[in-house]
């Protein structure tokens, strides 16, 4: 009896808090659809920070962002929604679209070969990965019995070939599995959230202008490589060697960036 008291408690209050988790949202679509940003802002934070944060609420977020001007910003959300559901074409078009706005036109980084594997990883979740390499292991097993335990000549053969084919797919669904789980979990991928970030080729707030490596703007991608604390910069905030393309590199404010 106090175990059943329990659960019904427990799926009281979860009841609750789903309810109260709606009334935030709706309230912040309402401002939103307003074209009150800053109050819809606030609320799809509130969500995301008392409830926890899903692809669509960072959807949310990245338009309500761009609504408010804040480039940097909405690119960030766009790039977090897309870990948690990388096939939603709506996030995809409008990160391409507010992408074309920003100013910065960074070459490609990595080889072809990286961000080809990489751009199929990252099509779908990793979840979707794995769930495609069982089925694909599951008929290779299929197969093997087709093989195995029938007579037909025409029968054995599809199932031998048919066999090979799914140990090769089940391998590559496994191998794009894990790269898709370590994309969507990477702490390496940062996104110029400034108007303006004077990039420098030390880790310390450039003294003249021999010390400046480049100027980047908001919504600008960069790879983290490395990061320290400048003791000896009155600032005193944490600076991160990045990689911006192949061809450069150099040191960044922390406070310039937020990790996707």
């Amino acid at each position: 009896m106090l175990r059943r008291i329990n659960i019904i408690i427990a799926a009281i209050v979860v009841a609750v808090v789903s309810l109260h988790s709606e009334n935030i949202i709706s309230r912040a679509d309402s401002a939103y659809t307003a074209d009150d940003y800053t109050t819809a802002l606030s609320l799809y934070q509130q969500a995301a920070t008392e409830y926890g944060t899903s692809a669509t609420l960072w959807y949310n977020i990245g338009n309500t962002e761009y609504r408010l001007g804040n480039l940097g910003k909405a690119i960030l959300a766009y790039e977090r929604s897309l870990r948690l559901d990388p096939s939603n074409h709506d996030t995809r078009a409008n990160l391409a679209f507010v992408k074309s706005k920003c100013i910065d036109r960074p070459a490609d980084k990595g080889s072809f070969i990286s961000n080809t594997t990489d751009g199929i990883a990252t099509m779908v979740s990793p979840d979707t990965w794995a769930w495609i390499a069982f089925t694909a292991f599951a008929l290779m097993l299929a197969s093997v019995a087709i093989y195995l335990f029938t007579s037909t000549v025409l029968l054995r053969k599809t199932g031998f070939f048919s066999a090979i084919f799914l140990t090769v797919f089940t391998a590559f669904a496994v191998i794009m599995t894990l790269r898709a789980a370590g994309i969507a979990t990477s702490k390496t991928e940062g996104v110029i959230i400034s108007k303006s970030a004077i990039l420098s080729t030390s880790p310390r707030q450039p003294k003249d202008r021999t010390e400046e490596a480049m100027l980047l703007h908001e919504g600008t991608r960069i790879s983290i490589i490395d990061s320290v604390s400048a003791v000896n910069d009155t600032t005193g905030v944490k600076w991160y060697d990045v990689r911006i393309d192949n061809s450069h590199r150099a040191w960044i404010k922390s406070t310039d960036i937020e990790i996707i």
